[in-house]
């Protein structure tokens, strides 16, 4: 899987919760949704995208930019 993948479906997960945490939880939830969509567009813009950083960090994401998941540990 490439790395635009992993974040497209990171991304949406992170929508669905939030939706389901504002609708079961409190409505304040869906700041997380904005958040999001906020992120996608300014890592669209800028190439700046934070799950990137904290991906390769886990050893996850390689140098070709193709994940690999259980990946190597924080140093």
């Amino acid at each position: 899987m490439k790395n635009e993948s992993l974040v497209r479906v990171l991304a949406g997960t992170m929508v669905l919760l939030s939706v389901a945490l504002a609708h079961f939880v409190s409505p304040w939830w869906l700041l997380l949704t904005c958040f999001v969509g906020l992120n996608l567009i300014q890592s669209a813009f800028t190439g700046f995208c934070p799950p990137t950083i904290f991906l390769t960090k886990l050893g996850w994401l390689g140098a070709d930019g193709v994940v690999r998941p259980g990946g190597h540990k924080l140093r």
